[in-house]
């Protein structure tokens, strides 16, 4: 595998950003690694990132290198900073960014990279699970499939949750969304966007959705209600839960749980 830091200019967000990206290298002498890279272009997992991290946690934190080497994908992994992936009340278009110019941006950089919905999936943990439906379900003709590992899907109530508290942080998601009020049936409610999604698609043409949730996460009782909704509208939703609370021991296990999910495979990715 081949991993590159990116730095590159923005025009949406008029500021440089990063990015770390993972390509496919075919390779035989490295030691406890095969390298594979097939013919054509490249199957791309965008990877996002949650509330408290940026481009670089993905790597620290688990051994995502190492379970794509031998599946010949690419990863891109991008800071979209504090911003719920959303075009914030304050003026940053953090949702132009992710969901049409850094698509655009990658496949310029990295032409191996396939254009096609059903070879893009976006992924992510916590803020970015709920980044990574939000994409899936608001810009389906670029992101074929949405997986989330502990997301914040149901983000009416992780609003109130992140705001009604003393040391709350009313302020930044007030910037970020407008209010309570405003955010509720927006398109940046994923409750909301699943419903206009499935009010005018037939149901073999929705995105197939994953999602994952720890009993003990205090994110737990918003997945299962937002998973029942989609559940009910026709979604193919590949849902489950376990044991586990919020933290990187059960992202590193679960993000090798969609990969074989969105790639069809057994392989052990170990």
């Amino acid at each position: 595998m081949a991993l590159l830091h990116v730095d590159f200019f923005s025009d949406v967000l008029g500021m440089c950003m990063d990015m770390d990206v993972i390509l496919p290298q075919q390779t035989s002498g490295q030691i406890g690694m095969e390298g594979k890279a097939g013919d054509g272009r490249y199957k791309t997992m965008y990877l996002l990132h949650g509330m408290s991290d940026d481009q670089t946690i993905w790597q620290r934190r688990t051994s995502i290198e190492r379970y794509v080497s031998q599946l010949g994908i690419a990863v891109v992994m991008p800071t979209t900073h504090l911003a719920f992936y959303t075009d914030t009340t304050y003026g940053m278009k953090y949702w132009t960014y992710i969901s049409q110019e850094l698509p655009k941006i990658c496949r310029e950089f990295f032409p191996r990279m396939s254009d096609r919905k059903e070879d893009t999936l976006a992924a992510g943990l916590s803020m970015g699970g709920y980044g990574a439906w939000k994409l899936a379900l608001r810009a389906p003709e670029t992101f074929g499939a949405g997986a989330s590992l502990s997301g914040a899907l149901d983000i009416v109530e992780d609003y109130r949750r992140q705001t009604e508290t003393p040391e709350g942080r009313k302020a930044l998601f007030e910037g970020i969304f407008g209010s309570v009020e405003q955010l509720r049936g927006s398109d940046d409610e994923i409750l909301a966007l699943a419903d206009g999604l499935a009010a005018v698609r037939p149901k073999e043409e929705l995105p197939p959705l994953y999602a994952w949730c720890g009993t003990e996460d205090f994110l737990y009782e918003g997945n299962l209600k937002v998973w029942d909704h989609v559940k009910k509208l026709g979604y193919d939703l590949t849902c489950m839960d376990s044991e586990g609370d919020h933290q990187w021991k059960y992202w590193d296990a679960k993000i090798q749980d969609v990969l074989r999910w969105w790639l069809k495979t057994d392989l052990d990715l170990q």
